[in-house]
């Protein structure tokens, strides 16, 4: 039986049950992933929610694929079950591609909430992304570049370069992202 949303082991806990799994320790993990130590303890905690490509990067480093971190740990990896997770308190986002372990891209359907924006620093991560627009009107900056989409519109962009990205209008926007993680 699959987990309601409330039910879902946090994140958090999961990459801190990979981490001492895999006999990482605290600094090493933060030197590796370029994460401060406090903020991974918050992340651990649950205090802090992961962006995907911070997912992304501690994926890499503990082996594992990013997926791990999304789906319910009960799935059967024959079954296909999307479940919604949360990425900060006005993003939601699920996969769209699970089972795909080992690969290289990865895609997921993010909603945003409106007139809000990622808190914290920009993302960083080695590869490449492509943004398309279901609905609604977002910002996105990479580097000092502001773009501006709105429905239909997309992005493709180098996202070992800094981005933001925020909803600038009155209604909710749904958007695909493919993330290429090499």
């Amino acid at each position: 039986m699959v987990k309601k949303q409330d039910e879902l082991v946090p994140v958090g806990k999961k990459i801190k049950k990979a981490r001492l799994a895999k006999k990482v320790d605290l600094d090493l993990f933060a030197r590796e992933t370029g994460l401060t130590k406090d903020y991974i303890k918050e992340l651990e905690k649950g205090e802090q929610i992961p962006s995907v490509g911070t997912l992304l990067q501690i994926s890499k480093i503990l082996c594992l694929d990013s997926n791990f971190f999304l789906k319910n740990s009960d799935t059967n990896t024959k079954e296909r079950v999307r479940a919604y997770t949360k990425r900060t308190d006005n993003y939601v986002y699920t996969p769209l591609c699970l089972g795909d372990e080992n690969k290289h891209l990865k895609a997921f359907h993010i909603t945003v909430q409106a007139e809000q924006a990622h808190r914290g620093v920009g993302f960083k991560h080695e590869g490449e992304e492509f943004v398309y627009v279901l609905k609604g009107d977002v910002e996105i900056k990479v580097g000092d570049n502001i773009n501006t989409l709105s429905g239909r519109d997309s992005l493709h962009f180098n996202s070992g370069i800094k981005h933001d990205l925020r909803n600038i209008g009155k209604t909710d926007a749904e958007l695909i992202v493919v993330v290429y993680s090499p």
